[in-house]
């Protein structure tokens, strides 16, 4: 089960491409850029920040904010149904916000109209040049305002995210960024959802499903129903999880690979219980106070048995670990091989130290 939520399962084919990994997942939290890039690239083997930085410019997929108000990336031409189905909430609660900026819903209109006129013709714009273009339409982007605003464009469905230009995030008219977007009904869509979420993420419950995408309960049974037959209902320790029906029949593998997985990776999201993966008494070290910041982690078989951090540098990336369990002298040379595979990702040698 945790093997499943790395990679496809026994019933699936391979994944090659960032586009059909996206596509798997359905979406992936990406809202810190470095650890959506990894959790790409490490369900890519032998792919570097170069190949998926370029994947995301030939427009495999891309950055938007479809649910939960997060960043994640989706398939390229999906994006629009996504955001009908899943952001309509986020923006039924955007009026609080907007209060809390000084901001009024004519000021927002009105910057999507804005930027919707500086980036037509295939433009595309810095976060920094797209708060600009407000500042000169005279609407203020100052602080968080701008930040709100770039938000609430793409969460209308007129703009996306596109790759960074250097370190900085850059905007684009998502139909012109992505053309040719799906159309689907909302059955099909939930449908979709549904399938791709327990496929990537099963088997678990119908409550996580309702949480990873922010749909109310009524929704998220509805999904599951109109995906049918694709997907089956099981009993986990006593409660009902739901995971895609191919499984049922499935064979079992052992797992024992060794993966350094980032911070906010979907192998950790989309869960109120991670029991599974993680040992109640190791939570806090993964999630400092609980905040919603995830470490990057160290997972043996599936289990979660440390943590690690980056720091990088011109010439090398130094990646310190933190056992959360004791590691012989063999595990800690197939942690250092997983880290070396991230070094190779980044394209630098690395130099690995160890807490204790």
């Amino acid at each position: 089960m945790c093997s499943l939520r790395l990679r496809p399962h026994p019933a699936a084919a391979p994944l090659s491409t960032v586009a059909e990994v996206v596509e798997w997942f359905g979406a992936m939290q990406a809202q810190d850029l470095a650890s959506g890039m990894w959790s790409l690239g490490v369900r890519l083997p032998g792919s570097t920040h170069a190949d998926v930085h370029a994947a995301l410019e030939r427009r495999e997929a891309l950055r938007t904010w479809p649910m939960r108000g997060t960043i994640h990336l989706v398939p390229a031409r999906e994006a629009r149904w996504m955001l009908e189905l899943t952001g309509v909430r986020a923006l039924a609660g955007a009026a609080r916000r907007r209060e809390f900026l000084g901001l009024s819903e004519a000021d927002a209109d009105r910057a999507v109209d804005v930027l919707g006129q500086a980036l037509a013709g295939g433009g595309r714009l810095t976060r920094t040049e797209c708060v600009a273009a407000l500042t000169s339409a005279g609407i203020d982007g100052a602080g968080q305002r701008g930040y709100h605003l770039l938000w609430y464009a793409s969460q209308r469905g007129v703009t996306c995210i596109a790759p960074n230009v250097g370190t900085e995030q850059t905007f684009a008219l998502l139909d012109e960024w992505a053309p040719g977007q799906r159309q689907l009904d909302r059955d099909e869509a939930l449908a979709t959802l549904a399938l791709r979420y327990f496929r990537s993420h099963g088997p678990t419950s119908r409550q996580d499903f309702a949480g990873w995408t922010g749909l109310t309960a009524t929704d998220a049974k509805r999904a599951i129903a109109a995906a049918g037959d694709e997907l089956a209902t099981v009993r986990l320790d006593g409660v009902e999880a739901v995971l895609p029906a191919p499984l049922l029949d499935a064979p079992r593998a052992t797992v024992d690979d060794v993966l350094t997985l980032p911070g906010f990776d979907e192998y950790l999201l989309g869960y109120k219980d991670r029991a599974l993966m993680v040992d109640p008494a190791h939570k806090q070290a993964i999630i400092p106070g609980g905040n919603g910041v995830f470490q990057a982690t160290v997972v043996l078989g599936g289990r979660v048995v440390g943590t690690w951090k980056r720091s990088l540098a011109k010439t090398r990336v130094t990646l310190a670990v933190a056992p959360l369990v004791d590691l012989d002298a063999v595990r800690r040379k197939q942690v250092e091989q997983a880290l070396g595979r991230y070094a190779d990702f980044l394209a630098l040698p690395p130099r690995v130290t160890w807490s204790r």
